[in-house]
């Protein structure tokens, strides 16, 4: 099968694999070449692979879809971190997380500003009446 992997800035991974094991809503699922073709909703969590050589390796992917048509499999995912061992990849998601914790505050903070800009505006709209 050949694995394609997209987020909304690049393509992270296009090759060969063997298999791949996903997380849907309701569990976990394994997909070899021969299966039917397949639509799945991803929920968060690790999604894993075989390549050719037989080394298993990891994608932590935020939510997303998975389709299985013939010898493809399209991963599309808002945002999806790989890594060859589980330590790595933990290391990782927690470094991003970090950065989307920061970038989070920054626009909750930007967001208030707006709301209360909007207020007062609305405010003085409401008393020129």
């Amino acid at each position: 099968m050949n694995l394609k992997v997209l987020l909304p800035s690049e393509v992270l991974l296009d090759e060969k694999v063997e298999k791949v094991t996903a997380e849907a809503e309701n569990g976990f699922f394994t997909m070899l070449p021969r299966h039917v073709d397949f639509v799945a909703a991803l929920g968060p969590g690790i999604f894993s692979y075989l390549t050719p050589a037989g080394e298993e390796r990891y994608l932590a992917i935020d939510e997303g879809v998975m389709v299985k048509q013939g010898d493809q499999v399209y991963v599309s995912a808002a945002r999806a971190v790989p890594g060859e061992d589980l330590a790595y990849l933990q290391e990782k998601v927690e470094q991003e997380l970090k950065v989307l914790g920061e970038s989070e505050k920054k626009a909750r903070t930007v967001m208030s500003r707006l709301e209360a800009d909007t207020l007062r505006r609305f405010t003085r709209l409401g008393g020129e009446r």
